[in-house]
């Protein structure tokens, strides 16, 4: 199947906050600050992660790839809006539009499996201790992690895919500051039963299938929790678990507290909003909440930090 629709305009005009111009210095700061945190953020926790042996674990091997993933989703934004923020023409290209299209959702479709492949990691390692290190090996998570990657891929894929074959009947106009799926079914005309049919299919099946199992995870660690008979043992299993927790519930959290509102409530500024929290906040705020929260993330970094300033 053809990626490219004959009806397609050679370009689309990204309105983002055109109702609000004085939004745009502001976020632009924002954007130039944030990025270059997240991404040396991010760099940072893979290479601690790599370099340390005493981080040679699953639960840090899962890590090093949500850093990866987060770089990736932030720089499949951010570069594009910084352009747009800082000149008048706030254009991108339809074929740009449409790599665009298919990293954003393939990083947030990897992200939503990797977290739910991080719950299951934890479960292991506080439900079934005795097991975790046979089960939990490097061909495994090897395995497990390219399953996800490959699903968030194929996924990310058929939305892009069937979301180009619509008509667009030479509209250009799109009301966000990126290219998403939804906003592109919304302008274009004719049927769009199957662009909805599909898109609700690969939503279930990338964002509400892995919640459901991060709850079932979770409810499992917390009943094992309770078993736990000393505090300081219930504390140690808590904080394995709390920072993959807190990143769960930025990731989720939001989305979710948008769409059970009814669709009337909800403006049309709430979806861009929602996609600058997930492009640029949560890759920015994860590696903060892995290192402050975890001991050995933190002395590994620290070490880190000594070995650079010390062979100068």
């Amino acid at each position: 199947m053809a990626l490219i629709n004959v009806s397609h305009p050679e370009e689309f005009i990204l309105l983002g906050f055109a109702d609000r111009p004085w939004l745009e210095l502001p976020l632009f700061v924002i954007l130039l600050i944030t990025y270059p945190m997240a991404m040396m953020g991010n760099i940072a926790i893979i290479l601690v992660s790599r370099l340390d042996p005493r981080l040679h674990r699953p639960m840090y091997f899962f890590l090093t790839n949500l850093s990866f993933l987060d770089m990736c989703y932030t720089t499949s934004i951010v570069p594009q809006m910084l352009v747009n923020l800082g000149s008048s023409k706030k254009t991108i290209s339809y074929m740009g539009c449409t790599v665009q299209l298919y990293f954003f959702h393939m990083m947030g479709g990897t992200e939503c499996l990797l977290l739910a492949l991080m719950s299951l990691d934890r479960y292991m390692a506080i439900c079934k201790p005795l097991h975790y290190s046979l089960i939990m090996n490097q061909r495994i998570c090897v395995l497990l992690v390219s399953i996800v990657w490959l699903s968030g891929m194929i996924c990310a894929l058929s939305e892009a895919t069937v979301t180009s074959q619509l008509p667009l009947c030479g509209l250009n106009k799109l009301d966000h500051f990126l290219c998403e799926i939804a906003v592109l079914i919304k302008i274009a005309c004719g049927k769009k039963n199957a662009n909805e049919l599909t898109l609700f299919v690969v939503c279930i099946f990338i964002s509400a299938v892995p919640f459901c199992l991060i709850l079932a995870s979770y409810a499992c660690i917390g009943h094992a929790m309770l078993k736990i008979k000393s505090s300081e043992g219930r504390r140690k299993a808590f904080g394995t678990c709390s920072s993959h927790l807190i990143v769960v519930l930025l990731f989720y959290g939001p989305a979710i507290s948008m769409y059970i509102q009814s669709p009337s409530s909800i403006t049309r500024d709430q979806p861009k909003f929602m996609a600058l929290f997930y492009g640029v906040v949560t890759p920015s705020l994860n590696p903060f909440i892995y290192t402050l929260r975890n001991k050995d993330a933190k002395g590994a970094l620290g070490n880190l930090v000594k070995r650079i300033f010390s062979s100068r």
